[in-house]
């Protein structure tokens, strides 16, 4: 059973993150030749926050 874990800063509609696990699980099906209901695909969010790049916050760029 492939799994697929995405981290991403929050603020993306659901109908976003809906059609991205949509997409993936189609490239893992494709590529690994399992059935789709094989693959689970998870969205963790992160606040702006609590992450940075290079020492600075998201939520500061």
């Amino acid at each position: 059973m492939p799994e697929i874990v995405v981290y991403a800063v929050e603020g993306r509609s659901a109908e976003q993150k809906k059609k991205l696990m949509v997409k993936i699980t189609e490239a893992v099906v494709d590529t690994f030749g399992v059935d789709k209901d094989r693959v689970v695909v998870s969205v963790v969010e992160t606040k702006a926050a609590d992450k940075s790049r290079g020492g600075v916050l998201y939520s500061e760029r």
